[in-house]
Order: structure tokens, then C-alpha cells, then sequence
């Protein structure tokens, strides 16, 4: 108790003499009992937080929805994932049973999203976890009858579960070096190391093969355990498809072919059930991704769904190789499709709840195919679906607060403007109410990436600032982003970079021909990279803005290139540019937010976590001291056990409180 009153009075004095260019403390605020953060947030610049507002947004808090994992590998059971009531991170659960109680198996202050059974019997389970954030998964083995915890890794270096093998219960897994164990804290070559391992007895441990680089993972095991297939992922437009031989560890490239100059992206999805073939999701014959299949025989290609004018992903097959599931991203909106494995033709589905699918994944020895949906008016949900006919059957229950109305909440909708090139560009708007009359302050909410997209979903906390602040929130999928073709997809490459912050500037001047929409009163916003197109888009039309927020967003690309662990960075330079090369480096630095911090003017609210590995946290530190400088008003949060985002609950509440507080003090809401 002395210690919570101790940290509160700090808090407040900090707040009240915040760092210079912070926005003064409301003289009100200090008279009224306030919510002071935890000891794991340093606070900077932002006022202190009412209880009142905390009791005012708590039923926009706390929806807990499940995510599909994995089936049990002979009972009609499932692991999900599920953040439990009263907790503060997602942990792992088993349901039973359609709509029965689900029970809890892990506990702990990190969260747990990834896990698999023992596939022989099931008698344990396999799951990944981080420690505050940093990203180093390890592997754990529980074993259900005792609950007994056994780490199954060597936690210097970071490792992820690759899939089982089929006639054994020894896991495949694939692992990699930190920089935080390298000589001087970096690494200038990265390899990864894929091992065969019985968890059961993790000393016997047999390594594979060195994969040399990063981008390597298993996209599927051959039904005879002699072979996997690899993706070794280059960029978001470039990986090849390799066959590795367990035995001997030798890989052979398949696509494209070795010494081939063709430039596509190929990956694997796993070995059709006969062997003679790989499911396979491929660009090579097209703007996007097609489900293919790839004769091992023959090395030809075989595309499957040419008919449908999108991207496909996920494939998922069962375990008989009767069945494949794939989902087709029209639009940003998603579709749940299914083949006839065999005859590879499609198969009409039955009405399914229609949203964002998650997961997804059919039962080893049972007709039945289990996946997540969340839509605009419901947090994820889990269902199952017969191939062979009948209706979707929902496995969990929507958890919303007291009070709470989510199935009221507004639909988003499609919207697209022209920028400046001619060039069509999208986003998702969603509205307010009818009851707010007027032109309406606009949030725009940059998605990260920048090889991602905004889709049709639940939008969780985002949606008491449509339905109680009244503001309209726009999700664009500026250029670089994912679902609408390759060539779209490399729009922002190296020295394309700018373009996508005009594709912003272009959406400025479309809200000004809204009439719902006010163009006086817009705030931008993003993580990751949407944290660096907010800190871009402040840095250029500072005019135009009143806010921008920048949640673990890259501030210069070169010191984010130089930073970034290790096995991420060529993959980021693919995207970015290589900052070794002295013409790129210029031309990084010339156009990253740090130096160009001296145009924002604008109030800016900066959130971080202290052991991202992706975009460390200097890359914060240095935007907020910058922009600092200038006299502008900035508001600094940073969790000490965050990574790249917020995912405890506590932390996530506190940063959803100042976010709320910046809105309305920067959009004139009060």
C-alpha cells in the first residue's frame, strides 16, 4: 500500500513537471482521484489519468474473445487461446465440448498463443513463450496429468515448433542466434539451425541441417518422415520453395528453379497426402496468390484458383488428405473456401458467420474443420464446420463487459480516393452514430508492415472512439500493402518510400470532400510501420493534422536497419533499402521523421516497449527528444516488460486512458 502511494505521488510531480515542450497537467486534474500508472510504465509529458474516465471506457476494455489453436489429436477437444477474466495476458485453454466451460493450462505474466499436442496420444503439449516481451520464444513441455512446466530450449537463442513428425513424437524445430549473444551485441551473419527433437526426452536431440540466413521455416512433412518441404522467405515478393531430406540433412531447390531469374513468391503449404506433390501458394502466374499444386515428378506448377481474383492463404489440409481449406482475401474482407483435395475441385459451403478468420484447422481422424471469426459487431470466435454437410457449429461464447453492445457496433466500409499518381488507393471507414451530427473528427489508423493490410474485423478498444467520442476512423491500405497484388505490393520499395506517406496526403484531401467528415480535426496514427507513416505524415503536412500518435514506429530507417535483431535484417533491407550502400543511406536519412522532426509541430503522443527487438526503443527515445526540441508538446509512455506493442492488460489500459485523453485535448472533444 505505501509503495502504490508512493508511486502515485511521484507520478503526479512528474506529470505536473513534465519534460519541456509537454503539455501542462489541467489544473482540475490533481483534485480528483486519478488512476496512477504501474511500476513498469515510465510516464512523460501526460496528464494525469481521472478514474472517472477509467470507469467511463472500462466496458470498451475488456472483450475477451477465443482463437482457435489445434485440435487434440484423438478427442473431439481443442486448445484455444483466451485472455481469462480477471487476467492479464492470453494463456492457453481446453474445451471439451461445444460451448462447455473452458479450462485454463497455462498462467503467467507473458502470454501464450502457440501451442501443439503430443500427436500420438495427447497425453502433453508442446507451447511457445516469451519473457517480458522480448520476443526469445523457448519451448515448454506441460504434461497434462500433473501440469508439471519443463523447458525444452537453451534460452540464448530464440526457437519455433515446425511441426510434427507423422509416425513419431519427435517435433521439429527451428532456431536461431540473438544478438544479445553475439560479441559487441550484433551479428553480421545469421544462419538457422532446424533440429529434431522428442520432448518427451529433450536431451535426444538430433540436428538436421544449418540453413544459411534468416526467412527459413517448414511449410509442411512428407507422410513417409523422410522429407520436408522449406520456404525460405527473400521479401514480400520474392521466397523459393526447397525439399529437405531428413536424413541427411542435404535440401534440394524446387522453385524457382536454380540459376532461374524469376522473381515470385512461392509458399509451401504443405505434402498432398499421396507424396507425389506439395500444396503450394504461388504468384508466380499472376498478380496474386494462387493455391497451386506442385507435381514432385514433373516439377510443373498447377494453379487452382485462378477463378478467384485475390490473394489466397492459409492452406490447410486434413490429415486423410480428402479435404483443403484455403481463405480468399477479397477486398480486406475475408472468405472461407474448400477443395475437394482429390479432385481438386471447390466445394459449395453451407452460410458461415461471416468476419476476419483466424486459425484454422481440420481434426487428424475426424470429418471436421475448425476455425476463428471476429467481426465488426464480435470479438473472435470459434467454429467448426463438416465438409460433408451441416451447419457451422460455434464452440465458444462472445465475452463482452456489462454494458457493453457489440452487436450494435458500426459495419466499416470500403472507401478509395485517387492520390497523386492516379493510382487508386482503399481504406476501411467505419462511421459514428447517427446521433452525432455534423462533420465528425477523423482518426487515421495506419496499419504496420508495411507488407500488411487493414481488414474487416473487430476493432476491440477502437470502438469507443465511434460510438462514445463520435469520431470516424479510417484504416487506409496505402501502397506497399498486402491483398491487392504484387505489384501494388512493391509500390514502396527503397526509394518508392515517399509515395505511400503522399497516399496519406492524398486521404486528406478526400476528407475535405466528405461531409461527414472534418478535415480541420484529423489525428494519424499507427504502429510499427503505421508508427513511422504517422511520424512521416506529421513531419509533412503538419498543417493539415492536429495530432499524431506513434506507437513503436521506426523514427530513422538507418539506425532501425542497424538496430533491429539480427535475423530480421535482411528482410528489412529488402523492403527498405540497405543502408550500407552510401546513396541509399543518404536518401534513408533524408527522408526518415528524425530528420525532418523540426516540421512537427503538431502534439504528438509517443508508446513504447523497452525489449522490442524489432524496433528498439532508442527509436522512440530519439523522436521524443527531437521533436521535444522544437517546443512541441510530446506525451511519452514506455512499458519496462513490453515488446513491440502492449499486450498486457494493465499496460494496454493505461496506454487506451492517455490515448483517449490526447484525442480529445488535440480534436477539441470537450
Amino acid at each position: 500500500m505505501i509503495r502504490l502511494l508512493l508511486t502515485t505521488a511521484l507520478w503526479l510531480l512528474s506529470a505536473c513537471a513534465a519534460p519541456p515542450g509537454a503539455p501542462p497537467a489541467p489544473a482540475a486534474a490533481a483534485a480528483e482521484p486519478v488512476i496512477a500508472p504501474n511500476p513498469a510504465l515510465v510516464v512523460q509529458g501526460i496528464p494525469p489519468v481521472p478514474a472517472r474516465l477509467a470507469d467511463a471506457v472500462a466496458r470498451y476494455t475488456d472483450f475477451r474473445g477465443h482463437a482457435f489453436v489445434e485440435w487434440h489429436p484423438l478427442r473431439r477437444e481443442m486448445l484455444v487461446t483466451h485472455r481469462p477474466a480477471g487476467g492479464s495476458t492470453a494463456q492457453l485453454f481446453r474445451i471439451a465440448a461445444p460451448l462447455a466451460e473452458p479450462e485454463q493450462l497455462t498462467d503467467g505474466p507473458d502470454p501464450v498463443r502457440e501451442a501443439s499436442w503430443e500427436p500420438q496420444r495427447g497425453e502433453y503439449l508442446v507451447f511457445e513463450r516469451a519473457s517480458r516481451g522480448d520476443e526469445a520464444t523457448q519451448l515448454f513441455r506441460l504434461d497434462l496429468a500433473t501440469r508439471e512446466l519443463t523447458l525444452l530450449t537453451d534460452p540464448k537463442e530464440r526457437h519455433e515448433m515446425q511441426g510434427w513428425l507423422h509416425g513419431t513424437s519427435r517435433l521439429l524445430v527451428m532456431s536461431m542466434p540473438l544478438d544479445r549473444t553475439a560479441a559487441g551485441g550484433s551479428r553480421a551473419r545469421v544462419s538457422q539451425v532446424l533440429s529434431l527433437v522428442d520432448p518427451a526426452q529433450p536431451t535426444q536431440r538430433r540436428r538436421i541441417a544449418e540453413l544459411p540466413g534468416s526467412g527459413w521455416f517448414v511449410g509442411g512433412v512428407a507422410q513417409d518422415d523422410r522429407s520436408v518441404a522449406l520456404t525460405r522467405w527473400i521479401s514480400a515478393t520474392e521466397s523459393q520453395l526447397w525439399l529437405l531430406r531428413l536424413d541427411a540433412g542435404r535440401r534440394v531447390q524446387l522453385l524457382p528453379a536454380p540459376k532461374s531469374r524469376e522473381r515470385a513468391a512461392h509458399l509451401a503449404g504443405g505434402f498432398r497426402r499421396d507424396g507425389r506433390g506439395l500444396w503450394l501458394l504461388s504468384d508466380r502466374d499472376g498478380e496474386f496468390l494462387q493455391l497451386s499444386l506442385f507435381d514432385l515428378g514433373t516439377k510443373k506448377l498447377r494453379p487452382l484458383t485462378r477463378h478467384i481474383p485475390w490473394d489466397v492463404e492459409r492452406p490447410t489440409a486434413s490429415e486423410d488428405g480428402r479435404w483443403l481449406a484455403v481463405q480468399a482475401n477479397v477486398d480486406g474482407r475475408d472468405e472461407l473456401r474448400l477443395f475437394d483435395a482429390r479432385r481438386l475441385t471447390e466445394l459449395k459451403l453451407p452460410p458461415l458467420p461471416a468476419g476476419r478468420i483466424g486459425q484454422a484447422g481440420f481434426h487428424r481422424s475426424r470429418a471436421e474443420l475448425a476455425f476463428s471469426v471476429s467481426s465488426a459487431t464480435s470479438p473472435s470466435q470459434v467454429w467448426t464446420l463438416a465438409p460433408e454437410g451441416g451447419a457451422a457449429e460455434a464452440w465458444t461464447r462472445v465475452q463482452a463487459p456489462d454494458g457493453a453492445a457489440p452487436e450494435q457496433f458500426a459495419e466499416a466500409r470500403v472507401v478509395r480516393w485517387t492520390s497523386f499518381d492516379g493510382r487508386g488507393i482503399s481504406g476501411l471507414l467505419t462511421l459514428p452514430p447517427a446521433r452525432f451530427e455534423g462533420r465528425r473528427p477523423v482518426l487515421i489508423d495506419i496499419h504496420g508492415g508495411p507488407e500488411s493490410q487493414a481488414r474487416a474485423g473487430f476493432l476491440d478498444r477502437s470502438n469507443y472512439f465511434v460510438e462514445e467520442l463520435g469520431l470516424a476512423v479510417i484504416r487506409p491500405n496505402v501502397r506497399g500493402s498486402s491483398g491487392y497484388g504484387k505489384a501494388f505490393l512493391a509500390l514502396d520499395d527503397g526509394r518508392k518510400r515517399e509515395d505511400a506517406v503522399k497516399d496519406i496526403g492524398a486521404l486528406l484531401d478526400w476528407i475535405a470532400t466528405q461531409p461527414r467528415l472534418d478535415a480541420t480535426r484529423v489525428v494519424v496514427g499507427g504502429g510499427s510501420y503505421g508508427g513511422f507513416m504517422s511520424l512521416a505524415t506529421a513531419a509533412t503536412y503538419a498543417d493539415r493534422i492536429a495530432g499524431a500518435i506513434d506507437v513503436v514506429g521506426i523514427s530513422n530507417i538507418v539506425s532501425f536497419l542497424r538496430n533491429t535483431e539480427s535475423y530480421r535484417r535482411d528482410l528489412r533491407r529488402a523492403e527498405y533499402g540497405d543502408e550500407r550502400d552510401e546513396a541509399m543511406r543518404e536518401y534513408l536519412e533524408r527522408i526518415s521523421p528524425l530528420s525532418n522532426a523540426h516540421r512537427i509541430v503538431k502534439p504528438l503522443f509517443v508508446v513504447q516497449g523497452r525489449n522490442d527487438p524489432r524496433v528498439p526503443w532508442t527509436e522512440a527515445e530519439q523522436i521524443v527528444a527531437r521533436v521535444r526540441a522544437n517546443g512541441t508538446p510530446v506525451w511519452y509512455l514506455r512499458a519496462e516488460n513490453e515488446d513491440h506493442g502492449f499486450v498486457r492488460k494493465e499496460n494496454a489500459d493505461f496506454q487506451f486512458y492517455a490515448t483517449v485523453l490526447f484525442l480529445r485535448q488535440v480534436l477539441r472533444l470537450d
